[in-house]
């Protein structure tokens, strides 16, 4: 909601929750480009186990939003909800940072940005909403800055973090340096939260129900201590295998009911849409095991079988760190985003657009075509280590496969779902990529590298055989998805006959 006259413009306000966006992202990819390296190389972790804590990890920071958007709209008000959260990750980011090798106190440290996460990442992305409600010509120009902030600030931590983590384990030794970086991520989210302040005045116009009360401290207190439980429970689950396999698999078989039920209690006009938006929510889940492979199997990839230098017509450029590659990931959404833009608006201006489902065909095709670069790497290799150009182009169609598939899960549900069970259902959208990327950490232990094996030779060929295999399951994906588009076209034509769009 609106709360008052706008007294300042929109791109003020605007840039005001843009900046603590791209500190937020900046503090939290900094954090995920080193957190399966971290537990592998200084814990001691098997891959499995790396694999499946941060995989279950990055399940609850999704589905811990779909409550966090709830807390902002009716509990606290979106405005301070967003900055309780930001205010919880600074603390998450300073555990992090404390030089420590206990897993309990890592796993509680990453319990504290799940909650974080769940706080702040709805409510910032609602007061956007708030600040362009009823000017659909700018709402979408909006969202594409807004997701150029989140790949700015990721971009420079990715490269920023790595870097930090070497420099100080070389100067100073004992294994400081990983946490030298993580506390980058804690000045990073200090930063955001001392700009916020400074411009708070921008979005005095803007917030949800409760922002416009004085702040009920029993309701604060109540947030809090869930809060707390909710860091115990993290733990416990990221702690224990099974405990994180009954959680993920429970909320898959809890958000497939709450489907099932909505499209059979749903009126006739709404139906058509809500198995249009079951359909997509399903391939987006395939998607993202495929996306959880950045972070986990291609993370390791890279520091076991990658050669690190950049290297064109025998002249070397730079040397990265292996932890750095996970920046090719934003790097080329910068790029690919406006070129995609533009081939949107040039395919709608020549009504040559296509679906949102043929779209989901053509980003399964494109990611199949990224494994398989990968897969390949074993013919552009030197003693088991391949080129870092390998890395560069299948990121390239990776990331390419992303903009066509994540950039337009949101806008699907938009699209489909009635709006009065708009935000529940975003919720669920949420709650199932969550479960994918756990799935994804399930599969990337199909590239498991036993402990003790070190040649690269060896673990060359365990690594292109996933890759193989994921493309080749991507390819499945597509032709899936290829065969749905006729049902997919009655639905639609039958959902825009029923709401007169």
């Amino acid at each position: 909601m609106t709360t008052g006259n706008t007294q300042v413009s929109k791109t003020r306000s605007f840039m005001t929750v843009s900046l603590i966006e791209l500190w937020e992202r900046f503090g939290f990819y900094g954090m995920q480009a080193l957190i399966v390296y971290f537990m592998v190389q200084r814990l001691g972790f098997a891959d499995e186990r790396a694999n499946l804590v941060w995989s279950a990890c990055a399940a609850l920071i999704y589905v811990a939003p779909a409550i966090g958007g709830w807390v902002g709209d009716k509990v606290l008000g979106t405005k301070r909800t967003m900055l309780l959260g930001a205010g919880i990750l600074t603390l998450g980011y300073a555990l992090m940072a404390v030089p420590t090798d206990n897993t309990w106190f890592l796993f509680s440290a990453l319990g504290v940005i799940v909650v974080g996460n769940g706080l702040f990442k709805p409510n910032a992305g609602n007061l956007v909403r708030k600040i362009y409600e009823g000017d659909d010509s700018k709402i979408d120009s909006a969202f594409t800055i807004y997701y150029m902030a989140v790949n700015v600030g990721s971009t420079f931590s990715m490269l920023l973090t790595p870097w930090i983590k070497d420099y100080v384990n070389a100067n100073y030794g004992d294994g400081f340096g990983w946490h030298a970086a993580f506390a980058v991520c804690f000045v990073g989210l200090i930063v955001g939260i001392g700009n916020y302040m400074m411009m708070r005045h921008t979005l005095d116009d803007y917030g949800s129900e409760p922002d416009l009360r004085p702040v009920d401290k029993s309701k604060l207190a109540a947030v809090l201590g869930a809060s707390l439980l909710a860091v115990v429970v993290s733990a416990v689950i990221l702690e224990f295998e099974d405990i994180a396999r009954v959680f993920v698999y429970g909320a898959g078989l809890v958000v497939l009911g709450i489907f099932i039920h909505l499209i059979r209690t749903s009126e006739e006009s709404e139906r058509a849409g809500l198995l249009a938006a079951l359909v997509l929510t399903l391939q987006s889940v395939f998607f993202f095991i495929f996306y959880q492979q950045m972070s986990t199997s291609l993370a390791l990839f890279a520091l076991r079988n990658v050669d690190w230098d950049f290297v064109v017509m025998g002249q070397h450029l730079w040397t990265w760190s292996p932890a750095q590659f996970q920046a090719l990931n934003p790097i080329w959404i910068m790029v690919l985003s406006p070129i995609l833009a533009w081939a949107y608006a040039w395919g709608g201006k020549h009504n040559r657009d296509i679906s949102i489902a043929a779209k989901f065909a053509l980003g399964f095709a494109v990611v199949a075509a990224g494994f398989f670069i990968y897969s390949v790497a074993g013919e552009f290799a030197v003693n088991g280590k391949t080129s870092s150009w390998v890395m560069i182009w299948g990121y390239g169609a990776y990331s390419l496969g992303e903009l066509l598939v994540s950039g337009l899960g949101l806008a699907m549900i938009a699209r489909y779902v009635p709006v009065r069970m708009g935000g529940f259902m975003m919720g669920a959208y949420f709650v199932a990529t969550g479960i994918s990327q756990y799935l994804g950490g399930v599969v990337a232990n199909f590239a498991s590298v036993p402990q003790g094996i070190t040649d690269p030779l060896e673990t060359l060929t365990i690594y292109t055989s996933l890759f193989n295999k994921l493309g080749f399951a991507a390819l499945g994906c597509t032709l899936i998805a290829l065969a749905v588009l006729p049902l997919m076209r009655r639905l639609t034509q039958t959902h825009h006959s029923h709401n007169g769009s």
